[in-house]
């Protein structure tokens, strides 16, 4: 019975002993792991440091602050467009300010040539144009012939002064010759043009394509073949010794589709319109001499009308 407690004692002993080991080693091991998690929180500071690139995610905010700048580059351009915006309104104002002031130049140029024009002569209406519309049957010509006196017309428009010797408007005016010349030039109506009426005249009598009037009467017969587009030749309205004594051309219209009266145009120094006289680049009334009454007449040679003229091909 002894032996027994003392084999149970004996067990009891070595049993508490590893268990007293064991909490030694358990207490080892806390003390370990309390040890141990002082450096593995290092290791998460470590770590976290680590996750500190990799924050470069949670950098995204920069991310998004570098949005920001791009947002300010995006912004920079807006002002850039603002600014270059602003840069093109001064352009602007500065192309205008040329504009302006050439515009202003031109529409004052016109007013004191109109002003300069009846103080050179001093005398006469006011120039005539006459549009398309007015004419009868403008539209049913032919088409080079429309354009022959659409140019023809525009001339009218310009408040040009009858000059002598001038076949460009650019020189505020021209004779009747050199309205002529420049008008046919200008439509490309034929390789040469001569200058002056005497001339022009010569041309279309070579040409074959003349058709003279002995009559003094409007209604002549001889006036059955005149067509827009013609040349009108008369002789004697400035005395001067020439061979043959042509002296003066206009170019014919037609008829003016409110009054039914025939209508030229072109430049003269006295013709009238609507019986007034007219000195310049104007329209004008197309009657026989006797019915003219033009101070540049007076004390001279009487004015005779002596036939009409087809320029070659503007009628086909």
């Amino acid at each position: 019975m002894f032996l027994r407690v003392l084999i149970l004692a004996a067990f009891i002993t070595s049993a508490v002993m590893p268990m007293e080991a064991a909490e030694q080693s358990i207490g080892d091991t806390e003390r370990r792991v309390v040890s141990t998690p002082t450096p593995t929180p290092h290791r998460k500071k470590k770590s976290k440091k680590k996750r500190s690139p990799s924050a470069s995610p949670v950098r995204v905010k920069k991310k998004t602050a570098s949005p920001s700048p791009s947002q300010k580059e995006e912004e920079s351009p807006s002002p850039s467009p603002s600014e270059t915006a602003s840069l093109p309104t001064p352009a602007a104002s500065g192309t205008v300010a040329p504009t302006s002031t050439v515009s202003p130049s031109p529409s004052q140029m016109p007013s004191p040539q109109k002003s300069v024009l009846p103080q050179k002569k001093g005398r006469g209406a006011p120039n005539v144009t006459l549009s398309r519309e007015a004419i009868t049957n403008f539209e049913s010509y032919p088409p080079k012939v429309q354009k022959l006196l659409t140019s023809a017309l525009e001339l009218t428009t310009r408040n040009l002064d009858y000059k002598s010797g001038s076949a460009d408007p650019a020189n505020g005016g021209m004779d009747c010759s050199g309205f002529v010349y420049y008008v046919l030039n200008q439509n490309g109506v034929a390789p040469y043009v001569p200058r002056d009426s005497k001339d022009q005249y010569i041309w279309l009598r070579s040409a074959g394509t003349f058709e003279p009037v002995v009559s003094g009467e409007d209604d002549s017969f001889e006036l059955n073949a005149l067509k827009p587009g013609d040349l009108l030749f008369w002789s004697g309205t400035y005395s001067i010794e020439r061979d043959p004594p042509v002296t003066h051309v206009m170019i014919y219209l037609g008829r003016e589709k409110k009054t039914g009266a025939r209508v030229m145009v072109g430049a003269s120094d006295g013709r009238t319109y609507q019986s007034q006289q007219r000195f310049g680049v104007s329209v004008f009334e197309f009657k026989m001499p006797h019915t003219e009454n033009s101070e540049a007449y007076e004390g001279g040679e009487r004015p005779r009308f002596i036939g009409y003229g087809h320029i070659p091909r503007l009628n086909e």
